[in-house]
């Protein structure tokens, strides 16, 4: 039985490299494994994401888009109108409004101003104390004193440029229409006479147009066109217009010609 046995032979050099080779490849192959694994989980994984987080994702826009304000959307289009969905039309009121004829604008004017010169003339004398002082010049002539008799100096007359006498007298005296006339001119302000009236006369048959200026603003009693008589309250003293003191800035002007007021005023007043 020795002898049916065959010795068992050694292995060569050449026998072992084989061998060895054999066993490399079969390591490798268990070492790729894993890792064929990892790449198809990791394909899968961004085949997923690829899909889904554009899904996801999509909202964002929409909710940016609900956040924009007018503001943004007025710089993006400036000939776009944007209008807030709470906003109402406000009605419209007929009751607001109305059309009137040419006579009837001037009918409602007239009134108006009646109704202010009415106002000026209470407020006036509420404003003013004219207590001491009579509310009528004194005396019964054509011509009158426009201030009362003992409150004022004349502190200079005409020449060297100036039209009139300047009459000082305290702040809020009465002024005097010095004749009967109709009123010129009635404003709160006439170049440098500031607050003036002006009025149309005739005495003795002359044209008399006699100038009241400075007098204190809103102290005007008479307006233009009224018909005013001699020695009638016009106005209260003041210091408007190209003034430095209270005063009466009073000029007289017959039949177009500047006459020297105080002169005048002594002869033909009574």
């Amino acid at each position: 039985m020795a002898a049916d046995i065959e010795p068992t032979a050694k292995k060569t050099s050449e026998d072992r490299v084989p061998a060895r080779r054999t066993g490399a490849r079969a390591g490798a192959r268990k070492a790729l494994k894993p890792l064929r694994s990892i790449a198809i989980f990791g394909a899968v994984g961004a085949l997923v994401a690829g899909i889904a987080l554009p899904a996801f994702a999509s909202p964002k826009p929409t909710e940016a888009a609900a956040t924009t304000t007018l503001q943004q959307l007025a710089a993006v289009d400036a000939q776009s109108l944007v209008v807030a969905s709470q906003a109402t039309a406000a009605p419209l009121s007929r009751g607001t409004f109305s059309a009137t004829t040419p006579e009837e604008i001037a009918k409602k004017k007239a009134e108006e101003a009646a109704a202010a010169r009415a106002a000026a003339a209470t407020t006036a004398s509420a404003q003013f104390n004219s207590a001491g002082y009579a509310l009528t010049s004194p005396g019964s002539g054509e011509v009158r004193y426009p201030l009362p008799m003992g409150s004022w100096n004349v502190s200079r007359t005409i020449g060297g440029g100036h039209n009139g006498a300047d009459m000082l007298a305290p702040a809020g005296t009465p002024i005097y229409a010095a004749a009967a006339g109709v009123v010129r001119a009635s404003a709160e302000s006439i170049g440098g006479y500031g607050v003036c009236i002006m009025l149309d006369s005739v005495v003795g048959g002359q044209r008399v147009q006699t100038t009241y200026g400075h007098m204190i603003y809103g102290s005007r009693q008479v307006q233009v066109g009224q018909t005013v008589a001699a020695g009638q309250l016009i106005g209260y003293v003041g210091s408007t217009g190209r003034s430095t003191a209270n005063h009466l800035h009073f000029e007289v002007w017959i039949n177009g010609g500047l006459v020297e007021p105080m002169s005048w005023l002594s002869v033909n007043a009574g």
